[in-house]
């Protein structure tokens, strides 16, 4: 019996460090950021519905950032071929703002972080053009507080 008491104290013990670690995790989030990132979400998606290719460079830092596909592991990249392509938020809103046919991106299952100061976005997607799935896969942002609001400093994204 006293065993087992000792056992139940001990794993007490090491499960209050953990609950600990979550709840100060949750805490760190600062519910104002996060609003005001979601908002960034909402804002990048209807930028690209209404083809303002200005509206979704201005969303963007205008140095020092990168933007990154990944082929996903479903596809079969040919030998000598990478699976990652580089590529600009500037190319992408020309895209948007030159295109022929109406273009929308989908996003589910939003996951949003910040501590006020720096952020993150992760969330699955699917993106059309002319109502028709062209691309889908997983998409995640970093965002930074300037002096401006908040910008996307980095965009990677699976493609598949």
């Amino acid at each position: 019996m006293t065993r087992f008491l000792a056992l139940c104290l001990l794993l007490a013990a090491c499960m209050q460090p953990a609950a600990a670690a979550a709840a100060a995790t949750a805490a760190s989030d600062d519910p104002q950021a996060v609003a005001q990132i979601n908002r960034i979400v909402q804002d990048f998606q209807a930028a690209i519905v209404a083809r303002d290719g200005k509206a979704l460079e201005a969303m963007f830092l205008a140095h020092d950032n990168s933007w990154l596909t990944v082929a996903s592991a479903a596809i079969k990249v040919p030998a000598g071929k990478s699976r990652l392509r580089a590529s600009t938020y500037k190319e992408f809103a020309d895209f948007v703002a030159n295109s022929k046919l109406p273009v929308e991106e989908r996003f589910y299952n939003v996951r949003v972080h910040s501590n006020g100061s720096v952020g993150m976005v992760y969330f699955d997607f699917d993106f059309l053009v002319d109502g028709k799935v062209t691309n889908k896969g997983s998409e995640s942002w970093h965002l930074v507080l300037t002096e401006e609001g908040w910008k996307i400093s980095s965009m990677v994204y699976s493609a598949g």
